[in-house]
């Protein structure tokens, strides 16, 4: 069966106005296709445009050239089915576990009964349903990110942005949140768009990894990783992409050091 193309990245071209009020380019001749329900890692190390990219893929920024198209449309602006989350939660400290899921679902004017029941359902998925009177403040790292994720969920949206989400959770809470979202994603098929500069994070969650390269971004290389589900990160498949992907990131900082040279 044919994937449905999802997000389309055109010939994109990004740059901010440094100190000097110069042209600064972050990204350079950006394509990629995207398709519906793959999960799609943003891999790369800092300054490399990855959460540029991301933020024009959300609409959030506009490309200084080229064109982001979601469904057929140009990005002109955000979109209410396509929900980002990043790494501070954005969770509202006055509301409960249960009130922070809602808060979507009020916003788009969903009745009370039906918004307590769809909140409900994404509580139980992530696992909160004995913290649902909690606060923000009285949750750990890993739980407040369970919250976000599940608001996020509860409006069912299309396309998940995801910017380094982890990121703050220490290692253990960290692996247990890509255990979560993996099993999340198998069952209910959105298209996510992951970024994170851990390699491992990478392997186990992407069907593709798209490998970026700093001053100015692009991208090097698009990694198919073809493991199954659930995934061994002691599995020798597993290591082979992991160490492929770090020696290209090694070849990439020797080609760095030489043209400074």
């Amino acid at each position: 069966m044919k994937k449905e193309l999802k997000i389309e990245v055109k010939g994109v071209t990004k740059a901010f106005q440094n100190k000097k009020k110069a042209a600064q380019r972050v990204l350079n001749e950006v394509n990629l296709n995207i398709y519906q329900g793959e999960f799609i890692c943003l891999l790369g190390p800092s300054g490399c445009g990855k959460t540029t990219l991301l933020n024009l893929l959300a609409g959030f920024e506009k490309p200084s050239t080229g064109q982001v198209i979601i469904d057929g449309r140009q990005v002109l602006g955000p979109h209410p089915k396509h929900i980002t989350l990043f790494q501070n939660y954005g969770l509202f400290p006055w509301r409960d576990v249960l009130k922070n899921i809602e808060y979507g679902l009020e916003v788009a004017g969903i009745p009370a009964d039906e918004r307590h029941h769809r909140a409900m359902e994404y509580i139980r998925m992530v696992g909160l349903e004995n913290f649902i009177n909690h606060h923000p403040a009285e949750l750990s790292g890993g739980m407040q990110q369970r919250v976000a994720l599940a608001r996020a969920l509860a409006v069912d949206p299309d396309i998940i942005f995801m910017d380094e989400p982890f990121a703050a959770l220490d290692a253990i809470t960290r692996i247990k949140m890509q255990d979560e979202i993996e099993r999340i994603w198998l069952e209910k098929h959105k298209t996510v768009v992951f970024v994170t500069h851990d390699i491992d994070e990478a392997v186990y969650l992407a069907d593709k990894v798209v490998v970026m390269t700093p001053h100015p971004g692009k991208i090097s290389n698009i990694i198919n990783i073809e493991l199954g589900r659930p995934r061994s990160r002691n599995h020798w498949d597993f290591i082979k992409l992991r160490d492929q992907i770090f020696m290209e990131f090694s070849l990439q900082k020797e080609n760095s050091i030489e043209y400074e040279i």
